[in-house]
C-alpha cells in the first residue's frame, strides 16, 4: 500500500503545482526572459557581423584607406574605454567574470551593479563599436553577461528566488544562443560558471537553454557555427597531431591567460592614481598597436577572426605566423579595458596554430585546425569539457570526438602545469573585492 500512497501523493503535489495560479506569473516571466536572450543574441550577432563588414569595407578600399585603422582603431578604443568607465561601469572585458562574481555576491544591489538592463545596452553598443573600430574581440563572452543580466532582471520582475541559479541559467542560455550549441551551454554552466553547481538549478538551466535556443533557431535557422567537418584521425601522423595541438596549444593558451592576468594586475596598480586618464592612454596605445598588427597582417587580425577560422576548418591553410599575430591583437584588445570577449578570437588563434602544425607534419588541415582550437581554448579557459563540447557542436566533427577529448585534456593538463590560475575566476575576484570594499566603506561611514 505504501508505493500506491506515495504515487498518489506525488500526483496530488504535481496537480497542485500546475493548478496553483501563484506559480504561473514567475514561470511566464522566466520563459519570456529565456526567449528574449535568444532573440537578443541573434540581433547582437547580426549587428556584430555588420560592424565587421563595414570596417573591412572602409579599410579594404586601397590607397590611403589602408592606413585608416591608424586613426580609427585608437579613437574607437579610447571612446569605448571612456564610455565603459564613465557610463557603463563593470562592462569592461568579456563579461563572464562579472557573471561569475554576481553568483558569489549575496547583496542584490551589488549584483545589479554587474548585471542590469543598462549593462545589456552598454555591453552590446560598445562591443559593436569595438568591432567597428577593428578590435580583436568577440561577442560570445559579452552575450553571457547579457543573458545573465536579462535573467536577473526577469527574476526581479517575476518575484523569483534562487538568483544564483537564474544567473547560471541566463549565462548558459547566452552561450547556447550565441554559438547555437545547447550542450556547450549546459557544460559551460557546470564547469566554468559554477564550481559548486546546485542540483536545483538543473531545470532552470535546461529550460533557459531550450527556450533561448528555440528562439534563435526560429530567427536564423539551425546551423553549425563553423560549418560541417568530416575530418577524422586515421594514422600515426594524426595521433602526433593530437599531442602537438594539445601540448602546444595548451602552452600557448596558458601563456596568454597568465600574461593577461599579470598585465591586468599591473595595469590596476599603475592606473590607481589617475584611473580615467591612464586607462584612456592605455586604450589609445593598445588601439594603435592593434592597428599596426592588422595592417601588417593584411587585415586578417581585425575583428573576431571567424572567417579565418572557418577557412582553416574547411581545409584552407593559414599563414604559419597568423596565430601569433592574432594572439597579440587579442591580448592587446583584452588588456585595453574595452568591452569584448575572447571566445571567437581564441578559437581563431587555435585554428591558426593547428593549421601551422598540420602544415609542418603534413596532416589534414581541417582536422589540425579543429584540434588546435580544442588545445588552445582549453589552455586559455582551463575548462576541457567546455572546450571539446563547444568545438564538437560548432563544427559537427563527430568523427574526431575522441581526438577532441584527448587534445582538450592535454591542453588543460599543460596549462595547469604552466599556470594554476583560471582566467575567468581570477578576474571575477576583482569584482568581488570591489563589492566587499564598498560594503565595508558603507558600514564605516554608517558607524
Amino acid at each position: 500500500m505504501r508505493p500506491i500512497y506515495r504515487k498518489n501523493s506525488v500526483l496530488r503535489r504535481s496537480r497542485a503545482m500546475w493548478i496553483n495560479t501563484r506559480v504561473w506569473p514567475p514561470r511566464l516571466v522566466f520563459w519570456a526572459g529565456a526567449v528574449a536572450i535568444g532573440a537578443i543574441s541573434v540581433g547582437f550577432a547580426k549587428l556584430a557581423d555588420e560592424a565587421q563588414y563595414l570596417f573591412q569595407l572602409a579599410w579594404g578600399g586601397g590607397g590611403w584607406t589602408t592606413y585608416l585603422p591608424l586613426a580609427v582603431t585608437p579613437l574607437g578604443f579610447v571612446f569605448c574605454a571612456y564610455m565603459a568607465m564613465q557610463f557603463f561601469p563593470n562592462s569592461q572585458g568579456s563579461g563572464i567574470p562579472q557573471a561569475i562574481a554576481a553568483r558569489h555576491l549575496t547583496d542584490d544591489d551589488e549584483r545589479f551593479r554587474l548585471l542590469s538592463l543598462k549593462m545589456v545596452a552598454g555591453k552590446i553598443l560598445l562591443t559593436i563599436i569595438g568591432l567597428l573600430s577593428g578590435a580583436s574581440i568577440g561577442r560570445e563572452g559579452p552575450t553571457v553577461q547579457v543573458g545573465a543580466s536579462v535573467m536577473l532582471q526577469a527574476a526581479r520582475w517575476g518575484g523569483m528566488a534562487h538568483a544564483r541559479g537564474l544567473i547560471l541559467a541566463g549565462s548558459a542560455a547566452g552561450i547556447a544562443a550565441a554559438f547555437n550549441t545547447p550542450l556547450a551551454g549546459i557544460v559551460f554552466a557546470i564547469e566554468e560558471m559554477g564550481k559548486s553547481y546546485e542540483s536545483r538549478a538543473n531545470g532552470l538551466v535546461l529550460t533557459a537553454v531550450i527556450l533561448s535556443g528555440l528562439a534563435a533557431i526560429a530567427l536564423v535557422g539551425n546551423y553549425t557555427y563553423f560549418g560541417e567537418s568530416v575530418a577524422a584521425t586515421t594514422g600515426f601522423s594524426d595521433g602526433l597531431l593530437v599531442v602537438l595541438c594539445g601540448v602546444g596549444g595548451g602552452a600557448f593558451g596558458a601563456c596568454f591567460s597568465a600574461g593577461a592576468l599579470r598585465a591586468s594586475r599591473r595595469i590596476r596598480r599603475w592606473a590607481s592614481s589617475a584611473p580615467l586618464s591612464r586607462m584612456l592612454q592605455l586604450a589609445a596605445l593598445c588601439g594603435l598597436a592593434v592597428a599596426v598588427i592588422g595592417i601588417v597582417s593584411g587585415g586578417t587580425t581585425f575583428g573576431t577572426g571567424y572567417e579565418q577560422a572557418r577557412g582553416a576548418v574547411e581545409g584552407h591553410p593559414l599563414p604559419w605566423y597568423y596565430f601569433l599575430e592574432k594572439m597579440a591583437a587579442g591580448f592587446l584588445s583584452m588588456i585595453s579595458g574595452i568591452p569584448g570577449g575572447i571566445f571567437a578570437p581564441s578559437l581563431s588563434v587555435g585554428a591558426g596554430f593547428g593549421s601551422t602544425v598540420g602544415q609542418l607534419i603534413g596532416s589534414n588541415i581541417g582536422l589540425a585546425a579543429i584540434l588546435g582550437m580544442a588545445g588552445y581554448f582549453a589552455g586559455v579557459v582551463q575548462a576541457p569539457m567546455t572546450s571539446f563540447v563547444i568545438i564538437l557542436e560548432m563544427t559537427g566533427s563527430h568523427n574526431s570526438l575522441i581526438a577532441l577529448m584527448c587534445t582538450s585534456m592535454l591542453g588543460y593538463g599543460t596549462a595547469r602545469i604552466i599556470s594554476h590560475e583560471s582566467l575567468y575566476h581570477s578576474l571575477s575576484r576583482v569584482f568581488i573585492a570591489d563589492a566587499i570594499r564598498r560594503k565595508r566603506s558603507v558600514m564605516v561611514s554608517a558607524g
